[in-house]
C-alpha cells in the first residue's frame, strides 16, 4: 500500500492514497423484520459491512465515469450520480484509514525537501489525531444509532437509523485503520521529488496550481490526487 504525504499549506500535510479494492463478502441470509433485529443481523452476518462496501464501490464507479450532466438516464439518475461522485470525493481521508486496517506493510512517500524523521513524525501525529477523532464519533454515532430506533414507529424505512449505522461502520473502520497504522504496519519511507514540486504549487494562482497538481498526479500515476490537493489546499 502506498501513502503520499501531501503538502497542503505552510507546515500542513495530508496523507493520501488512491482507491484500493475491498474484498467482497457475501451472505444470502434474509434479514428479519424490525430495526433492532435488522441491525443485529447485519452486524452478526456482516451484511451491513457488505452493503457499506457496495455503496462505496458504486460511488467509486460514478466518480470514474465522470460527466454526470451528459450521462445517460433522466434527472434522477444524474442527481444520484452527482451525489455519488460527491461522496467518493469527500471520503478520501477515511479511505486511507479503511485501507490501512487490512495491511501489515506500507510505503510512505514524502517531499524530499523535508527530513525523513520529520515526515514520520507528521504521519504518526496525523494517525493519532484520526484515532482519537473517529473513536469519539464512533461513540456518539453509536448512541444516536440506538436512539434512532424510536423512529421505527414512523411508516417507511428508517433512513435516519441506517444513516447512523453506516456512520458507525465508517468510524469503526477508521479507528481500526489508525490503530493498525500506528502499531502494526511496517513502514518504508521514500523521499519524493514530485511531492516537493507539489509544495511549490501552493505559491501559484488557482489555475496554475491545478495545472501543476495535475502534472504531479500524472508523474505519480495517481488519478485523483489533483482534485484532492486542490480541495485540501484551499481549505487549509
Amino acid at each position: 500500500m502506498d501513502v503520499f504525504l501531501l503538502p497542503v499549506g505552510r507546515d500542513a500535510y495530508e496523507p493520501y492514497c488512491e482507491h484500493v479494492d475491498e474484498p467482497e463478502t457475501h451472505d444470502d441470509t434474509p434479514p428479519p423484520p424490525g430495526f433492532f433485529a435488522r441491525v443485529r443481523h447485519h452486524l452478526q452476518f456482516g451484511r451491513l459491512k457488505y452493503r457499506f462496501q457496495q455503496v462505496l464501490a458504486e460511488a467509486e464507479r460514478e466518480r470514474r465515469r465522470g460527466n454526470v450532466e451528459t450521462a445517460a438516464g433522466g434527472w434522477w439518475q444524474r442527481a444520484k450520480r452527482r451525489a455519488m461522485c460527491f461522496v467518493a470525493e469527500s471520503i478520501a481521508e477515511q479511505r486511507l484509514l479503511w485501507n490501512l486496517r487490512r495491511h501489515v506493510s506500507a510505503t510512505l512517500y514524502y517531499p524530499d525537501d523535508m527530513p525523513e524523521d520529520a515526515a514520520v513524525a507528521v504521519m504518526r501525529r496525523q494517525l493519532g489525531l484520526d484515532f482519537e477523532k473517529h473513536r469519539f464519533w464512533l461513540a456518539i454515532d453509536s448512541v444516536l444509532m440506538v436512539g434512532s430506533a424510536a423512529l421505527i414507529l414512523i411508516p417507511g424505512p428508517n433512513v435516519v437509523g441506517y444513516y447512523f449505522a453506516f456512520r458507525v461502520v465508517g468510524h469503526f473502520f477508521s479507528v481500526r485503520g489508525a490503530k493498525n497504522g500506528l502499531t502494526r504496519v511496517a513502514w518504508t519511507n521514500v523521499a519524493s521529488g514530485p511531492l516537493t514540486d507539489l509544495r511549490r504549487a501552493l505559491l501559484l494562482d488557482p489555475v496554475d496550481r491545478l495545472r501543476q497538481a495535475e502534472d504531479v498526479a500524472s508523474r505519480l500515476q495517481l488519478d485523483h490526487l489533483a482534485t484532492f490537493f486542490q480541495r485540501s489546499a484551499v481549505s487549509s
